[in-house]
Formats: structure tokens, C-alpha cells, sequence
């Protein structure tokens, strides 16, 4: 039998019964749909894991004071003040090889005064290295240097949160605002970076050099630092930097074999790792969920078919007596439960991108729609119909056309 002629009949008979045919269909539509919104969020979710981990900094290594021993008692993570300067110009100057930058870290709150203008936000004290461990250009301006660290010079950059507050659509490079009670010349505006992964908005933040953070907005004389930031050179070092930090760093703080680490090194490589390992489980749930809806979408063809095969039984039996082989009988049937599966799945593809797309409003974050799925949710479609309707067709292959012929 001609596959076009088979074609046209098939798309004849599904006509005649519209409702039926658009039910049959619509459990396919709404899999296809699942699929194909399911993989773009699982992708997007991805997507937005790695910019948010992009926005901390590439090949980052954050250092933080860890745990101590006292007395048999073990105090809590970061309650130790062990990490200092000389900390980080150890790794500075020793690790040159993996080690790209390096940025020590102090943190404290601080109200910002402009004129009549205030707001309260964190100040960040460190190096010049922390703009290349952050991977953060500026907006306007210049950054400040190691000589205005080395000089405690009264200078700040500050983060674009912060500027809208004080100086609104108004230039701020050059302008003096008030930290706390220390004058500060703001000397640039840093780019806009956006939400961290956690919900904290970044660019609401003051950068000045750490020792007119310590010495002046604090006013302490030690060297100790809250955080340490390493910068690797590139992806494939992460690890081999890691491990150079956390061994140079048990010699300087004189850890033996036997000792616990006195510092903890996250490496936010494995952090997305594990973020990206959580999205896929769930991708892999909601994939599961919409397959199952392809399995009762192909129910109800096989149901569908089975009352066309009964509906037409004195068709079939007409056709075989004039001619018409068991196979053409079965290529028939097969090819109307495919052209179901097929159009849902067609159709299912654009109430998948719809429904991405409205998704992707919805949730503010990006989708990305896969060709290759698509395709691959259309062929399961068109697959679903053919093992739907390959019983009932068979079913009308082997009907006795004259027992056919009687059937009321």
C-alpha cells in the first residue's frame, strides 16, 4: 500500500472523529509539553548555577578561619583568629605557579553618609587582588593600588547598589562620602554583578584597602583577617592550588601529621558541582514524571484505536474482499495511531515552548530550549503511537473478511 494513500486515509478517518482523535491526542501533547519544558528548565537551572558561581569569581578558593582544640573542647568554625597578612603573602609570594591572585579579606557594617543622603551597607577591606579573584571590572573610575593599601589611604570604590542610594543618576567618582566617621574619596564605581547564589546582592557594598579598613574605619592594629580569597589560574589548577594552599598553610600555622586542619578551603568548583548534581536529580524526577504522562498518552491511542478497529469492522471486512492484504490492513491502522502520536507531539511542541517561556518569566531565570530534544520528544511521540497501535491494527489485520463483512 502507498504510504501517501495510507497517509491520506489515515488523516481522513481521524477527521471524522475530531473530539476523539484531539483527546487521544491530548495526552501526548501534554508529555511532549513536560519533556521539552522539563530539559529547559533542568538546562537553564544549570545555566543560572554557573553564572551565579561566575559573578563569585572564576577558579575561586575561599580560606576561612576554621576550628581549634582547647582544652579537649573543639571551639567552632571560624571562631579561631588564625589566618593573618603574612598568610597571604605567603601564598602570594610561594604559589606563583597555580596561584593567579590573592585577596585578604575583612568585613564590617557601616553606615555611608553623602550630603543629606545614608545608607547602611557592608564594607569590604582588601588588596587590588581582590578585583581579579572577583573577575570584577569597574564601571567608572580607577581601582586604588597597594600603595594606597601600604599608606591606609582614605579611598573606596564603591558597588552600583550604593551609588544609585547616595548619588542617584549624579557622577560619583570624585566625591567624598563619610564611612562611619571617616572621610573617603570615592575613586570608582564598580560594574553591576547582580544576586549572589544565596539571595545577597553584591553590589551593595563599599571596597576600600584593608588597612584603612582595620586601621581606621576599626580602628585595631593586629594583622589577623576574616577570609582569605585565591584566584587559580585557570580551571584545570583549581585543585592543584587547593592543595599547595592547604599544605603551606599547615607549615606556616605548625600542624603536625595527626592535626586537624586549623582553616577550612571551599572550592566553589565543587559547590556548582553539587548545585548542578541537585538540578539533575530533579531534571531526572520531572523527566520520569513526563514519560509516565507519554505512557497514558499512548493508553489512550491503543483505547482510541481499539474502538475504530470495532467502529470499522464491515470497512475492513469491504476492503479485504476486494482485495486488500492483512499487511495493508495493519499498515493502515499503524499509520493513523503514528499520524495521532505525531500530532500530538508537533503539538506538543509549541505548548512546550510556551510554557517554557512563561515559566522562564515567572522564575526570572533562563530557559534553554534543545533542538535535539525537541526532535527526540516528536520521534518518542510518533514511537508511543506505533507500540499504541501496533495491537489493535493487528487486531484488524486478522479479522476473517467474511465474518467482517456480517458484523453489525
Amino acid at each position: 500500500m502507498n504510504i501517501f494513500a495510507a497517509l491520506r486515509t489515515a488523516l481522513r478517518a481521524l477527521r471524522k472523529n475530531k473530539l476523539r482523535s484531539f483527546l487521544a491526542a491530548l495526552g501526548i501533547v501534554i508529555a511532549v509539553a513536560a519533556v521539552i519544558a522539563t530539559v529547559a528548565i533542568g538546562e537553564g537551572a544549570k545555566a543560572k548555577v554557573a553564572d551565579q558561581m561566575a559573578s563569585l569569581g572564576s577558579n575561586l578558593l575561599m580560606i576561612l578561619p576554621g576550628s581549634v582544640m582547647q582544652h579537649g573542647a573543639a571551639t567552632g568554625a571560624g571562631a579561631t583568629q588564625n589566618l593573618t597578612r603574612d598568610d597571604a603573602a605567603a601564598i602570594e609570594k610561594e604559589l606563583g605557579g597555580p596561584v593567579a591572585a590573592v585577596a585578604p579579606i575583612n568585613r564590617t557594617g557601616a553606615q555611608i553618609i553623602y550630603g543629606d543622603a545614608n545608607w547602611f551597607t557592608q564594607v569590604v577591606g582588601t588588596t587590588p587582588g581582590y578585583l581579579a579573584v572577583r573577575g570584577w571590572p569597574l564601571a567608572d573610575g580607577e581601582a586604588f593600588g597597594r600603595e594606597e593599601d601600604a599608606a591606609a589611604a582614605k579611598v573606596c570604590l564603591i558597588g552600583q547598589t550604593v551609588k544609585d542610594k547616595l548619588f542617584g543618576d549624579s557622577p560619583a567618582v570624585g566625591e567624598q562620602i563619610r564611612v562611619r566617621h571617616v572621610p573617603c574619596k570615592v575613586v570608582g564605581v564598580l560594574s553591576a554583578k547582580g544576586q549572589s547564589s544565596w539571595g545577597q546582592d553584591q553590589d551593595d557594598v563599599v571596597l576600600m584597602p584593608w588597612t584603612t579598613l582595620v586601621r581606621r574605619v576599626q580602628g585595631m592594629q593586629g594583622d589577623v583577617l576574616g577570609q582569605l580569597l585565591v584566584g587559580a589560574r585557570s580551571t584545570e589548577v583549581v585543585d592543584d592550588a587547593q592543595r599547595e594552599v592547604r599544605a603551606l598553610l599547615r607549615q606556616r600555622h605548625h600542624l603536625g601529621d595527626g592535626q586537624a586542619d586549623d582553616f577550612r578551603v571551599k572550592n566553589l568548583t565543587d559547590l556548582q558541582d553539587s548545585a548542578n548534581a541537585q538540578t539533575e536529580t530533579l531534571s531526572l524526577l520531572l523527566g520520569s514524571i513526563a514519560l509516565i504522562s507519554l505512557l497514558v498518552g499512548a493508553i489512550g491511542i491503543a483505547n482510541v484505536m481499539l474502538v475504530s478497529v470495532t467502529e470499522r469492522t464491515r470497512e475492513i471486512g469491504i476492503r479485504m474482499a476486494i482485495g486488500a492484504r492483512g499487511r495493508d490492513v495493519l499498515f493502515q491502522f499503524l499509520t493513523e495511531a503514528v499520524a495521532l502520536g505525531a500530532a500530538g507531539g508537533i503539538c506538543g511542541l509549541g505548548v512546550g515552548a510556551v510554557a517554557t517561556k512563561v515559566m522562564a518569566v515567572k522564575a526570572g531565570w533562563p530557559t534553554l530550549l534543545s533542538p535535539t530534544v525537541m526532535l527526540g520528544a516528536v520521534l518518542l511521540a510518533g514511537l508511543a503511537g506505533v507500540v499504541a497501535g501496533f495491537y489493535p491494527a493487528l487486531r484488524a489485520s486478522q479479522l476473517d473478511p467474511i465474518e467482517a463483512l456480517r458484523f453489525e
